[in-house]
């Protein structure tokens, strides 16, 4: 009976080869995947801040707007910004003024997006790399 023991074992060694095999084969596309969702997240994240800094210049060049004489809302208006890194993004910026005992107050409101509807902020989201950011101010 010894001498067949040996001959009973060999088909375990290749068992436990395709498990193995499998087990990394397994641990590898996890691995593959969490490294691919973990670049998609930090590239939104990316986007993310493109947009807001869009959305930053929006509002800078509607108070250099009002802030220079003769303060007045403008219409709204869109624009692409000119840096390369933000020349993605459509900001539509608006101006709104409400006057309150004497004082008038202008609010400005600048989105940025990505994917612009007819041209203009906010857009319709089309996609999973669709990015916008909306940001107000009252002077």
């Amino acid at each position: 009976m010894n001498s067949h023991h040996p001959q009973a074992l060999s088909g375990f060694a290749l068992v436990n080869a395709i498990f193995l095999l499998l087990l990394m084969a397994a641990l590898a596309a996890l691995v593959a995947n969490l490294a691919t969702s973990q670049h998609a997240s930090s590239a939104m994240d990316v986007q993310g801040s493109r947009a807001y800094q869009a959305a930053r210049a929006g509002i800078e060049w509607g108070a250099y707007k009002i802030l220079n004489p003769p303060a007045a809302c403008f219409a709204t208006t869109s624009f692409v910004p000119p840096a390369p890194t933000l020349s993605s993004f459509t900001v539509t910026v608006t101006c709104n003024t409400t006057v309150t005992s004497g004082v008038t107050v202008y609010s400005i409101q600048s989105t940025a997006c990505n994917e612009p509807s007819a041209g203009s902020c906010p857009g319709v989201p089309g996609t999973a790399h669709y990015t916008e950011r909306q940001i107000e101010v009252s002077l």
